[in-house]
């Protein structure tokens, strides 16, 4: 008998940015993000006389596949009587490039596969638990390329994810340098959900100027390959969104070490610089893999606030946009 084992690989993303904090439109959040080629979630399923896990976060992704075979039954899909699951490769935790999101949709979307449940993205997210507030996770680890998401309507009525407004390609040559502190995490669990409870907000006149930001320089720069106006754009978003999360993260950034390098990317010459969701990832953004490479070397050979060189301080690397989103191949044997 030939046995089947599902592959996903998915990509990091880049979160650039909430629009609307206050939801006075009928919407709350929306925002907009980036997949990246690396890192990645990298996982292999294939049916199994009962459930096994191995590799990192094995306990979380037990509890994943656990839910996945109750709904498949309750949806009356014909389900072995397990998986043995293969977690290969993960995105570091709670450094803000989406770990938790890109995981949760590979492995159910691996699993769904593997008892031929064709899910649709509303179906897919909410079986993996994820979309509550952000689409980006989700609409990058689809597609790829820059993604724009319209906000969760603020009555509750909605399909349970956020609408895709838009999906961009960016230009092939367009690179992120891509920063990491070390010994760092961004905010998460709890303290995450207290901040979106009672300690963010935005004014009207804030949530205006992101969208006239976004729609009149970012996404017209982007699809004229104008790196100066885009990064511009960019830069101007990361600095209104990191004010307006500053009571929680006590400061326009993560820490000083993000801070640092956000300042001198852009002193290097980054198109534009910001961080990505909580941080402490931060990133710039070069016009090719040339000036990428030299900004990083720049960047290493810099002093952080406590001295330490930044090379010692955090993991500095050039990264490609990645267009294609997820990847799912089968391998027989």
């Amino acid at each position: 008998m030939t046995e089947r084992t599902i592959w996903v690989q998915a990509p990091a993303r880049l979160h650039l940015g909430m629009l609307d904090l206050e939801g006075g439109l009928g919407r709350r959040f929306g925002g907009l993000g980036v997949a990246v080629e690396r890192p990645v979630v990298r996982v292999a399923v294939r049916p199994a006389s009962d459930l096994t896990v191995r590799g990192p976060w094995a306990e979380r992704v037990r509890a994943i596949a656990e839910r996945f075979f109750e709904a498949a039954r309750t949806a009356g899909r014909t389900v072995p009587p397990g998986a043995a699951i293969e977690v290969h490769q993960v995105i570091p935790a709670h450094v803000g490039l989406g770990s938790g999101t890109q995981l949760h949709l590979a492995v159910v979307e691996a699993l769904a596969r593997m008892v031929g449940w064709d899910l649709p993205a509303v179906e897919l997210c909410r079986l993996a638990g994820r979309g509550r507030r952000s689409g980006v996770g989700t609409w990058t680890y689809l597609y790829g390329g820059l993604v724009l998401e319209g906000g969760r309507r603020t009555d509750g009525t909605d399909a349970g994810l956020a609408p895709l407004l838009g999906r961009y390609a960016l230009p092939p040559g367009w690179r992120f340098v891509l920063v990491i502190p070390r010994d760092a995490r961004g905010i998460y669990g709890d303290v995450e959900e207290e901040a979106f409870a009672r300690r963010v907000s935005m004014s009207p006149e804030t949530v205006g100027r992101l969208c006239r930001l976004v729609l009149l320089q970012l996404l017209p720069a982007l699809l004229e390959g104008d790196i100066v106006t885009f990064g511009r754009a960019l830069t101007e978003i990361q600095q209104i969104v990191g004010d307006a999360f500053a009571p929680v993260q006590g400061g326009r950034y993560a820490n000083p070490v993000s801070a640092a390098c956000v300042e001198a990317l852009l002193e290097l010459g980054a198109a534009g610089a910001g961080q990505s969701s909580w941080g402490p990832t931060v990133y710039g953004l070069a016009a090719d893999e040339a000036q990428a490479e030299r900004l990083a070397a720049a960047l290493r050979r810099r002093s952080g606030p406590d001295g330490r060189p930044l090379a010692e301080a955090a993991t500095i690397e050039v990264v490609a946009p990645n267009h294609q989103g997820r990847r799912l191949w089968v391998d027989t044997a």
